[in-house]
């Protein structure tokens, strides 16, 4: 079993924020296609980062959906459509393997 987490971003390079019909289709399109999903939206995370010397922060939400095999083909697609959809050079899109107690 894997926890997997997205964190997409709040806003648009140029500090617009992105509306519900931003994140609606990612949220429809996980629910669907793993049966559920967990998304942190209500306090955003900030994401800090150093890139070349330059600071960079990003408020984020994070959606986790739980799967049983990891599917890296169908991620390494799904990244590059969010990467688009959000306009960003890379989304972040992380797994874990966890144990169920």
């Amino acid at each position: 079993m894997h926890l997997v987490e997205i964190l997409l971003p709040l806003y648009d390079n140029e500090g617009e924020p992105f509306g519900p019909e931003q994140f609606a289709p990612v949220r429809d399109e996980l629910s669907n296609r793993f049966g559920g999903l967990t998304a942190f939206t209500r306090a955003p995370a900030e994401g800090v980062w150093d890139d070349g010397g330059e600071r960079h922060h990003d408020d984020v939400v994070v959606y986790e959906v739980m799967v049983d095999e990891l599917d890296r083909d169908w991620w390494l697609r799904y990244r590059a459509q969010l990467e688009a959809a959000f306009r960003q050079d890379k989304v972040l899109i992380r797994a874990h393997r966890v144990e169920l107690l």
